[in-house]
């Protein structure tokens, strides 16, 4: 019988979530993404450590040039396993300024272009604040394509999609995780799984009104989410839930669907500076869960320049 996965990969383009290059070999995604979580856990393991080295020798004593180099290592040796995108993120501290999150972006492109990986295999991921999003419209022009992470709203879903962003990253499971707390519930049914609807009426949306970038469900804490929301543009799945999806063999019915979209009654937004800051701030979950997921980010950053054997190897005055 046919496993979930593979009836999934029918439906929609499944993406790994992972930084471990070994995870992604195994599952045969089209696209990958990481993030410096993902990043630091591959980093730790022993099989990677001459990509750690090397990133060390790159960097001369600079920091941050080494952790760049050390996502663009690890993001490099993905390319060569996936045939679609491979996501790497701009540093999360730098979400609230557009033009250090452009340099970022760009100096990141180099590095990829120093080893022979054009910019077309990459997106560059931004957090979703607005100044993040009015990054990605200066990067899209300059033909550098993005992943604008942290979508919990309709309002950043928008804003991406009339800024042109090539790709978004709902997320599921962060929205659950709020739910579950605010209403004192242990867990949803799949249908009613507030992320789940998070997602689809991004998706409806978009599609209503013609809008070409692509939806990415992400940040999943079970397969029912994921299966909920079979014949989204892409799901990013982390190894343990494609393990789970791999060995599953019910059947895998498509729930969204374009077509039955652009037939939906769904009023037209406004999007403006404004009206973004003002649909925010009207929802709790979604400016929380930003500023959490911003945080995270960040902290995640911050371990992995502390890894040891990066410390090490400079000085306290560059810490």
């Amino acid at each position: 019988m046919t496993s979930q996965v593979d009836q999934l990969k029918k439906l929609t383009t499944v993406v790994c979530d992972t930084g471990d290059v070994n995870a992604i070999k195994k599952f045969s995604p089209q696209d990958a993404t990481t993030n410096p979580s993902l990043i630091y856990k591959a980093a730790t393991m022993p099989e990677y450590s001459s990509i750690v080295d090397d990133a060390v020798a790159y960097g001369k004593g600079d920091l941050s040039l080494t952790m760049d180099k050390l996502a663009v290592a690890f993001g490099t040796e993905i390319t060569k396993i996936v045939p679609g995108y491979v996501s790497t993120e701009v540093d999360a501290r730098l979400s609230f300024d557009t033009e250090a999150t452009v340099k970022k972006a760009k100096e990141l492109i180099k590095l990829y272009e120093e080893v022979g990986v054009q910019k077309e295999r990459i997106l560059i991921k931004i957090a979703a604040t607005w100044e993040g999003i009015q990054a990605a419209k200066i990067l899209e022009k300059d033909g550098i394509t993005c992943n604008v992470t942290l979508i919990f709203s309709i309002a950043q879903a928008i804003a991406c999609a009339e800024v042109g962003a090539t790709l978004i990253s709902p997320f599921v499971g962060r929205i659950m995780d709020w739910y579950k707390k605010a209403k004192g519930v242990d867990s949803f049914e799949p249908a009613e799984d507030p992320g789940v609807l998070s997602v689809t009426a991004i998706y409806n949306y978009y599609k209503k009104y013609g809008y070409e970038t692509i939806v990415m469900g992400a940040s999943f804490r079970n397969t029912g989410e994921i299966l909920e929301l079979a014949g989204c543009d892409r799901l990013t799945i982390s190894p343990q839930l494609l393990e789970e999806l791999a060995h599953g063999t019910g059947d895998v019915p498509q729930k969204l669907d374009a077509s039955k979209a652009e037939a939906m009654d769904i009023p037209k937004v406004e999007m403006t500076e404004s009206n973004f800051r003002w649909m925010m701030n009207e929802d709790a979950m979604a400016t929380e869960k930003l500023a959490e997921g911003i945080r995270g980010f960040a902290a995640g950053i911050v371990k992995s320049s502390n890894f040891k054997r990066l410390y090490d190897s400079f000085c306290p005055s560059n810490l």
